[in-house]
């Protein structure tokens, strides 16, 4: 989905911009252009961000506690 129609940057562009290192709204700006126009988009570009921010720092699999025997 389109998030920013000035710079055509979707959600998948922001996420892979955090998959490449990006970890604030800065440097997202930075890297894809995004809400470097008109703004419009700064509020749902800001909540994808975060979104993707928090599918990277949730681990991939949950941790397994065993119990010792």
């Amino acid at each position: 989905m389109y998030i920013c129609l000035c710079r055509a940057v979707t959600d998948r562009d922001i996420r892979r911009a955090v998959d490449e290192g990006a970890r604030s709204f800065a440097q997202l700006q930075e890297r894809t252009g995004c809400s470097t126009c008109c703004g419009c988009c700064s509020a749902d570009a800001r909540a994808c961000l975060d979104e993707a921010l928090e599918q990277t720092a949730a681990p991939a699999f949950p941790a397994v506690l065993w119990a010792s025997a």
